[in-house]
C-alpha cells in the first residue's frame, strides 16, 4: 500500500474550506449542491463575493501552503494596495496546486463549458504532464477544485472531475468566479509567485534548488468586459508585479534566472495585454510565453548569499492598463 504525502494539499484546503463555507454570509458567498452532492461555491457570479472571498479562495488555492494578504506599496502612489503571496513550500503551493494547469471542456459549441481548474485537486487527477516532473502526488478522500469561470462545470463534467481525483462527488467541492469579479481579479492577481515559478520551470531551473518565495502585485479595478478585466489582471503582475525567491546552488545561475525572469524580457512587453490579446486575435498561443512573468525578479543565491535584481515595475504602463 503506497504511503500518503507528508503534505496533503487537498486535506489542508478542505480545512480552509471548511472556514469558507461558515462565512459564507458575511463574505458573500452562494453555496449550492450539484446533483451528485457536489459542493458549489459562487463567489463572484450571481453572488457579490469581494475582496475578502478572494483572499480567501487564493489560500484555498495553494492549498493551504501559502499566505495572502492585502498589503501597501510607496512605489505605485496611484495603486497603492495590492496583493501579497509568501510561501515556504513554492512549488507544491504553487505549480502541484495553484497553477491553472487543468483543461476542462464539456459538450459542443455554442454551449459548451470551458475553463482552467486550478487548486489542490490537480494534484489528486494529475492530468497534466508537470507531475512527472514534481513527483508529488496527493492523496485524499476530498478534493478541492477552483475555476475562472462565471458558471461552474456542468453535472457530467463534475462527474468526470470527481472520477479522475478518485472521490466520492460528495466530496468534491468547486469554487468559482469570473475574472470580472473582485474575488476572480484578487485569486488571479494571487498567482503573482506562481508565475514566476512556471517561468523559473520553463527556463529550466531545477525546481527542487527554490527554497522559499513571495511575491506582490496591486489589485486592479475589475470591469464587466472580460478581455478587460482579463488585460488588467496580468498587467497587475506583467507591470506591477514583483517576487523574491530563494535558491540554492551556484550565484551565476541564480545570476542568469533572475536575469531572465521579467516580463520585459519579452517581445510583446509594452502595450497593456488586452491590446497584445486583441491583436493576437484572442489567440493565447501567438503571444510570447516569456510576457507571462513578474515584472521585477530579485534572487538570492543562499549559499553564497548573494542577491540579484532584474526588471522593473512600469507605473506608466500600469496606469494605461487600469485607467
Amino acid at each position: 500500500m503506497t504511503e500518503p504525502p507528508a503534505i496533503s494539499v487537498n486535506a489542508r484546503a478542505r480545512r480552509l474550506l471548511a472556514t469558507l463555507l461558515a462565512d459564507a454570509e458575511p463574505l458573500r458567498l452562494a453555496v449550492a449542491k450539484g446533483e451528485q452532492g457536489e459542493t458549489l461555491v459562487d463567489a463572484g457570479a450571481a453572488a457579490r463575493g469581494g475582496i475578502s472571498a478572494g483572499l480567501r479562495i487564493a489560500d484555498i488555492c495553494m492549498g493551504g501552503l501559502g499566505e495572502v494578504r492585502i498589503g501597501s506599496d510607496a512605489a505605485l502612489p496611484r495603486w497603492p494596495f495590492g496583493v501579497v503571496v509568501r510561501s515556504s513550500q513554492p512549488v507544491l503551493a504553487c505549480l502541484a496546486s495553484q497553477y491553472a494547469g487543468w483543461s476542462l471542456s464539456h459538450g459542443e459549441k455554442p454551449n459548451a463549458y470551458f475553463a482552467l481548474g486550478s487548486g489542490p485537486a490537480r494534484a489528486l487527477a494529475r492530468r497534466e504532464k508537470l507531475f512527472a516532473e514534481l513527483n508529488y502526488a496527493d492523496q485524499a478522500d476530498g478534493a478541492v477544485l477552483v475555476v475562472e469561470s462565471p458558471r461552474p462545470p456542468p453535472a457530467p463534467l463534475l462527474a468526470t472531475i470527481a472520477e479522475a481525483c478518485g472521490v466520492a462527488p460528495a466530496n468534491l467541492a468547486v469554487l468559482f468566479a469570473p475574472t470580472q469579479s473582485l474575488a476572480g481579479s484578487v485569486q488571479v492577481v494571487a498567482r503573482v509567485l506562481e508565475v514566476a515559478l512556471h517561468k523559473l520551470h520553463e527556463l529550466g531551473f531545477p525546481l527542487e534548488r527554490v527554497v522559499d518565495g513571495m511575491g506582490a502585485a496591486p489589485l486592479p479595478p475589475p470591469h464587466p468586459d472580460f478581455v478587460t478585466a482579463m488585460g488588467r489582471t496580468n498587467d497587475a503582475i506583467i507591470f506591477g508585479g514583483r517576487v523574491h525567491l530563494y535558491v540554492t546552488g551556484p550565484a551565476a545561475e541564480a545570476r542568469a534566472l533572475c536575469e531572465a525572469l521579467p516580463a520585459s524580457a519579452s517581445r510583446d512587453y509594452g502595450r497593456p495585454f488586452a491590446d497584445v490579446f486583441r491583436a493576437a486575435r484572442g489567440d493565447f498561443y501567438a503571444i510570447d510565453r516569456n510576457l507571462f512573468s513578474p515584472g521585477e525578479a530579485i534572487v538570492t543565491a543562499i549559499d553564497s548569499g548573494e542577491t540579484f535584481r532584474s526588471g522593473r515595475v512600469d507605473a506608466a504602463l500600469l496606469d494605461a492598463s487600469f485607467a
